[in-house]
């Protein structure tokens, strides 16, 4: 019946797809151990995927969604034109953020047990290099837009671990607040905005000088950061007050906030920048945000415990 079942949902999965010329947005559900598909056109859940035992991070490009599963220390590589589990690559016990360089080429996986990044290939998940860093307990390896670094965060950190892809070897630290956890780049890779949980601060940070040039407080423990495309506004999702804010980089200074559900965590955006997509944790559910007028539009349904967003 549990075959049967996964592969009626990748049936579904695949043919929601092929309707909708709007991206897709994957929410990888920890507790139930699924994969919500949302149309981000008419923002109707289009299908479950059934697939791995505890998945967290997520990335995806034309074909593949990519998944790390914590329960087995894998990374799950789903394609996504069938639904269907196409291949599992240990990586090592604990994973959880996953990125994937502007190329299409490589895959970062933050390894918490193993206080490690591991650099694969994609599509196929060989393992090209397996890098040691600084902070403990990595969650985030956030690859910047010329894919020539990688910026680490750890749970047990004050600084984010700069990563030389191409030596495969850390290269510098970058001291930020304490437990810093999501990281976004703006478009032309000339700054990294950290939110740090602990410290309640968002840290601008200078990539060619590797300096902070501002400390933009947020609210309580924020976590979660993404970045519009023409790079003039940054969010930050804020976990125990259930808020996301917008900074201006112009100015570095919080100009919105807008409330959501419990526990937000990891978020992404639609290609074109106007839907901000935000996965409530403790909601069980996805909140819409339109970034032009900054309202909240709809909060979907998910499976339990969603940990982040990708669209594709």
């Amino acid at each position: 019946m549990r075959t049967l079942n996964r592969l009626l949902i990748a049936l579904l999965a695949a043919f929601a797809g092929q309707l909708s010329a709007a991206p897709l947005a994957y929410v990888p559900n920890e507790k139930s151990a699924t994969v919500s598909v949302i149309d981000t056109a008419s923002g109707a859940r289009r299908a479950d995927i059934v697939v791995g035992q505890r998945p967290r991070g997520s990335a995806g490009d034309a074909g593949h969604l990519y998944l790390t599963d914590a329960k087995t220390g894998s990374l799950l590589i789903v394609d996504t034109r069938s639904g269907q589990l196409e291949r599992t690559v240990r990586v090592g016990d604990s994973p959880e953020g996953i990125s994937i360089s502007a190329d299409g080429k490589h895959l970062a996986v933050a390894v918490e047990d193993d206080n490690s990044v591991v650099l694969l290939s994609a599509p196929e998940g060989r393992e090209l290099a397996r890098i040691k860093v600084q902070g403990r307990n990595p969650e985030h390896a956030v690859f910047s837009p010329d894919g020539r670094w990688l910026y680490v965060s750890a749970e047990e950190a004050e600084q984010v671990d700069v990563v030389d892809v191409e030596k495969r070897q850390q290269v510098a630290s970058i001291a930020v607040g304490k437990r810093p956890r999501g990281i976004g780049f703006l478009p032309d890779g000339s700054r990294a905005y950290i939110a740090c949980e602990i410290a309640g601060k968002v840290y601008a940070v200078d990539v060619a000088r590797r300096l902070v040039l501002a400390e933009i407080t947020a609210g309580q423990s924020p976590n979660g950061v993404a970045v519009h495309p023409d790079g003039q506004r940054v969010y930050i999702s804020n976990g125990r007050d259930g808020t996301v804010m917008a900074i201006d980089t112009a100015s570095n200074t919080v100009v919105a906030s807008v409330e959501v559900g419990k526990r937000p965590w990891n978020m992404a955006l639609t290609p074109d920048g106007s839907k901000l997509y935000v996965a409530n944790g403790r909601s069980n559910s996805v909140s819409v945000i339109d970034t032009a007028s900054f309202k909240k539009l709809a909060d979907i349904e998910v499976g339990e415990l969603p940990w982040g967003v990708s669209i594709r």
